[in-house]
């Protein structure tokens, strides 16, 4: 197996690599001596069985590199996303107290200037890159002989994720070997038919390396041991061609808004998905306009889109298959991506509930979306009681409102905390981007006792107000639609808008028919 370059300006490579028999390269030494700085990191990183060791640094594959490396000290690491705002990266450290904080100069001055001082959460701090003043640096780590693997019950903690942050400060996730590993990468680890990896694949990975679905994929794709693997970090289209065109994939697997940023790729005739047999999405919804012009894109005889929904506390529950053939025509009013599929077999329960009273309601009517599987996590660190009021017996609320399907697959109508009255904002947006070719995406946001507040996502902010109007003339009445760029949509770490955060934005207010019980 091959590993290509990125392409990612300043993007580090493996971390904290040693070569035997290399002596390191001298450097100007951070202030004191490097014996203690090395007893200093043994005592916090690696002294006791469980410390948790903390991970927030530029955007990079070397995130699980230096997660196994903690799991190996027998350490729990703590992978955190470096788009968070300062004020969340202290509310989550304060909860974890990290032995160490793995993180680099720039991540420790942006906080800074935000009013948050992130080492002071850690007994130790390890800045990888340029050296900072009073922390460790990977030279002071270096050239000693590994520690021996320590080895832990597959019950007990194993890694800590966060949720997306999508209304707020993330949850701190904790998985077990047991759950992250022997439930889901291993499951994954397997050559299925079609969408598993094969020996001969060029893959491309273009996610965010802070969250847990790397850490499978991480696993996974290390066992199966494909030809070559293409780590994406820098999404712009621009810079990223190069690199896509360099080494053409024949597997896929991005974040939803990156294959929406791609998309213009597409377009063109020599494009760099030429190759490519089978695409991944997970995280969000894609709305059919993207998967239809990727799979068009492919010159593969039979392309096939793989859509998986789950969320960070229990992995994949559902996945939809999609084809050139399978993919609704314009302007239908068909669910299109907001079927998600069936339940994964022998893994997965599915049951709609009663919002106010959790009984089960008949298939076809909208409800709250739980599941029962064996992969959920052990809890939220620091938020045992906000866990607690998501577990009813063994099922798991997933705050999403959907409905249950004759055939037994799985509608998703919009968060609870999300919802509108009367009407699916993701059906909606689902319309708009098949009828808005300039729109890259369109968000519905719900307002409480107003009509729901569009907003239309372009390349320069501009919107054709009259293909708007042809756009909504059978739709649900809406307030006038608000133009932005993609710059201007607050995000999170994997590119979900922060849909409260932007209804702020526009109104200034943020209530919504939803009750935001179980985010």
């Amino acid at each position: 197996m091959r590993a290509a370059r990125d392409g990612h300006e300043g993007a580090p490579g493996p971390p904290l690599r040693h070569r035997p028999g290399r002596r390191s390269r001298p450097r100007r030494r951070v202030a004191g001596r490097a014996g203690p700085r090395r007893r200093r990191l043994a005592r916090g990183g690696r002294g006791r069985r469980a410390d948790r060791i903390a991970i927030v640094k530029a955007d990079h594959w070397d995130y699980d590199l230096l997660a196994c490396a903690a799991v190996r000290l027998g350490a729990v690491p703590a992978q955190l996303s470096a788009h968070l705002p300062g004020e969340s990266l202290g509310v989550l450290l304060k909860r974890l107290q990290p032995a160490v904080l793995v993180t680099d100069a720039a991540m420790l001055e942006r906080c800074r200037e935000e009013g948050v001082d992130i080492a002071s959460f850690a007994r130790a701090v390890l800045a990888l890159g340029d050296p900072v003043e009073g922390a460790l640096g990977p030279h002071d780590v270096l050239g000693a002989e590994p520690p021996a693997p320590r080895s832990r019950d597959d019950g007990a903690p194993l890694v800590i994720h966060h949720t997306s942050g999508t209304t707020g400060v993330p949850k701190l996730v904790v998985h077990s070997t047991r759950t992250i590993i022997g439930k889901l990468a291993r499951f994954e680890s397997n050559r299925i038919p079609r969408i598993g990896l094969r020996t001969d694949d060029t893959v491309l990975n273009a996610n965010t390396f802070a969250h847990g679905r790397t850490f499978c994929w991480t696993a996974s794709a290390m066992c199966l041991a494909p030809e070559r693997i293409t780590i994406l970090t820098d999404h712009d289209p621009d810079r990223a061609d190069p690199v896509l065109r360099a080494h053409p994939p024949t597997v896929v697997e991005a974040l939803p808004a990156t294959y929406v940023r791609l998309q213009r790729l597409t377009e063109r005739l020599d494009n760099p998905f030429r190759r490519v047999r089978l695409f991944v999405s997970t995280y969000d919804a894609m709305h059919p306009p993207a998967i239809r012009a990727y799979l068009a894109a492919s010159r593969h005889r039979s392309p096939l889109w793989m859509q998986g929904w789950g969320q960070t506390e229990t992995g994949p529950l559902t996945f939809r298959f999609h084809t050139r053939g399978s993919m609704v025509s314009k302007y239908s009013r068909k669910p299109g991506t907001r079927n998600l599929g069936r339940p994964v077999p022998f893994k997965t329960g599915i049951k709609v509930v009663d919002p106010d009273t959790f009984a089960p309601v008949r298939r076809g009517r909208p409800g709250l979306v739980f599941t029962r599987t064996e992969a959920l996590c052990l809890g939220y660190l620091g938020e045992m009681r906000r866990w607690s009021a998501k577990r009813v017996g063994d099922w798991w609320n997933t705050g999403d409102i959907g409905v249950r399907n004759r055939d037994g697959s799985v509608l998703l109508l919009d968060r609870e905390v999300d919802r509108a009255d009367g009407m699916s904002c993701l059906e909606i947006e689902d319309i708009l981007d098949d009828r808005l070719r300039e729109v890259q995406e369109c968000v519905v946001l719900a307002c409480r006792d107003r009509p729901p507040l569009p907003v239309a996502v372009t390349e320069d902010g501009a919107l054709d107000r009259a293909a708007w109007q042809r756009a909504v003339r059978d739709l649900p009445r809406m307030q006038d639609p608000v133009p932005l760029t993609w710059q201007q949509v607050p995000r999170t770490g994997t590119g979900k808008v922060r849909r409260l955060d932007l209804l702020e934005q526009l109104t200034g207010r943020t209530d919504t028919y939803g009750s935001g019980r179980w985010t």
